[in-house]
């Protein structure tokens, strides 16, 4: 299946997340959630999202669960796609906000935005990649993580493409080099 089958206009839901004193999470780039961007059919797998992603730049793809404690990476940014079942989220510490994912659901995590599994179904699985195929590190609000982290988030570049939309897509817009 081509990109042009699978990905579909979305409803988006920006949230700006403020440091909490534990949690640094990224103040100038907004937690990005499209629902329902990616319009996947019964016989997909996972390589339809995996595809869309890898077409605009973000790869070193995984297929998994979200882990149900708090942490976040300071060296790249996250996107996930859901392909299977439902999670409630926890973003941006234990006083962010809580946002539902279903299949064909995809958020867009900047560097320093602490994410958590509150609960999922049995079968919730998504893709995970990074722009330009980037390694993350893994950050869970301990004493001596910071200030390493604050300076590593400074230095994550605004990616190239939208790993949905592309060149164009929202992602572009709301997310300004040099912020």
């Amino acid at each position: 299946m081509d990109k042009t089958q699978i990905v579909q206009q979305a409803y988006e839901a920006f949230h700006v997340l403020k440091d909490d004193g534990i949690f640094p999470n990224n103040r100038d780039c907004p937690l990005i959630i499209y629902k329902g961007a990616l319009l996947l059919q019964p016989g997909d797998d996972e390589s339809a999202i995996k595809k869309v992603f890898e077409q605009n730049g973000w790869s070193n793809a995984w297929v998994d669960g979200i882990y149900d404690y708090h942490h976040y990476h300071s060296v790249t940014h996250e996107v996930l796609g859901v392909y299977c079942g439902t999670a409630d989220l926890k973003l941006g510490g234990p006083h962010g906000v809580c946002v539902e994912l279903t299949r064909g659901d995809v958020i867009i995590i900047p560097a320093g935005v602490a994410h958590k599994c509150e609960k999922s179904s049995e079968d919730f699985s998504v893709v995970g990649a990074y722009p330009d195929g980037k390694d993350y590190d893994m950050n869970y609000g301990r004493d001596g993580e910071r200030p390493k982290s604050d300076e590593n988030i400074k230095q994550v570049p605004v990616p190239d493409k939208d790993p949905v939309y592309g060149a164009n897509g929202p992602l572009m817009q709301s997310w300004k080099p040099g912020i």
